[in-house]
């Protein structure tokens, strides 16, 4: 059996309402009236936690949940409606111990330095298990909440029309500006300018807070945060990509990227896109996680699991249609292909339970002892920060001479 972390696999799991299946919160164990508490986010997370995974991923949007890509779908027999992502993850922080948190941030609309407080403060709550995915929005009716934009409505449009790419690249350019901001100001107080010495009356070293000045073509942003450096230094920042401008992004910007690959080929294709963005933004040296994202129905049979998710499809009225590819079978199938995509580059996987709670308790009842038998998975937790269960180390401040 291999030491302790070698060639182990990474498992987060993405948690959104009742599952990712559009009819999941119709299922016998869902709890459809508890979607808005803290108590069903915290069985979720404890859950997850309970089967020693790295991180949960907590969804998150500016407007209604929709099936269509760039506008409301007016649907009223789906789940609609959510709570805050940021504040899901600070209320579940003090009821766990060692999982990581990582709350969706849309990051078009609103502030870096607002984003950067918050995940700071998240990480101080956690005690050092904070990170942040961070996610565009295109929708012309999300800008309308906020009447500082204007986006033109692309929805059905030609995907040659230029209007399409010079928005999403504006949308990833903009991104990655907004986590350089987040960067700096989680380095603009160094680690130890707090003194808090009651005798002399000094509280901080005011020389020890840095204004990052930072000016580009959607924020000026003078700082420093009024949040001190977080526990991590620089919780995890991670991002979903599906193309190169996304590829770009993650490779530019990102500790852990999100990859959707479709089979073992595909996982080691799209791995090296992402690991030439990274070389391209001068990061080679540096630490960045390539997840595979999987949306998973399990169950004890390949028949059983079969007959579930086509039940699921029948009350939603079509078959379920994912970016990612979707698993529909046993934990022990699920094993052997999440070691085979494991051999293509890919550092772990993402997983996007069908249903919740049922197909999280296949991936932390069934599936990781699965893994933990061919001794590719974690027995016990081995590092009390995010950071340190990705196998990364807490950075440097950058405004500190070396």
């Amino acid at each position: 059996m291999p030491a302790a972390g070698e060639g182990h696999l990474h498992l987060a799991v993405a948690l959104d309402g009742a599952g990712w299946h559009p009819a999941a919160w119709r299922e016998p164990d869902a709890r459809p009236a508890e979607l808005l508490t803290a108590g069903y986010w915290t069985d979720l997370v404890r859950e997850a936690e309970a089967g020693l995974l790295d991180f949960v991923t907590i969804e998150d949007g500016l407007g209604l949940q929709s099936e269509r890509a760039t506008r409301p779908d007016g649907r009223a027999d789906r789940v609609r409606g959510r709570l805050d992502a940021v504040q899901i993850a600070a209320r579940v922080a003090p009821l766990t111990d060692h999982i990581g948190l990582v709350p969706t941030v849309v990051v078009t609309h609103t502030e870096p330095f607002h984003a950067a407080k918050a995940i700071a403060t998240l990480d101080y709550v956690s005690l050092g298990r904070a990170g942040v995915r961070v996610q565009v929005s295109a929708r012309p009716h999300e800008a309308a909440h906020f009447g500082r934009r204007v986006f033109p409505a692309l929805d059905g449009a030609d995907p040659n029309d230029p209007r399409r790419a010079e928005l999403t690249a504006d949308l990833f350019d903009e991104a990655a500006d907004y986590v350089e901001v987040m960067r700096r100001l989680w380095d603009s107080w160094e680690d130890d300018a707090e003194i808090r010495d009651a005798a002399t009356g000094r509280f901080i070293d005011r020389d020890k807070l840095h204004y990052i000045d930072f000016e580009g073509r959607w924020f000026r942003v003078r700082g420093p945060s009024i949040t001190p450096r977080p526990p991590q230094g620089q919780p995890v920042v991670t991002a979903l990509a599906h193309a190169e401008l996304p590829y770009r992004l993650v490779g530019r910007s990102a500790d852990v990227g999100y990859v959707t690959p479709h089979d073992a080929l595909e996982a080691g294709a799209l791995t090296e896109q992402v690991r030439s963005a990274q070389r391209t933004a001068g990061r080679a040296d540096e630490p960045l996680r390539l997840f595979a994202d999987l949306v998973v129905f399990l169950d004890d049979t390949p028949g059983a699991a079969r007959d579930r998710r086509d039940r699921l499809d029948a009350l939603a009225g079509r078959p379920l249609r994912s970016d990612a590819e979707i698993f529909t079978g046993t934990a022990t199938a699920l094993a052997e292909l999440l070691v085979e995509w494991s051999a293509a580059g890919v550092t772990g996987f993402r997983l996007r339970p069908g249903a919740l709670p049922h197909d999280l308790e296949g991936i932390t009842r069934a599936l990781v002892p699965e893994l933990q038998r061919r001794g590719r998975f974690r027995r016990r937790y081995e590092a009390p920060t995010l950071r340190g269960l990705l196998g990364m180390t807490r950075p440097a401040n950058r405004y500190v001479a070396p």
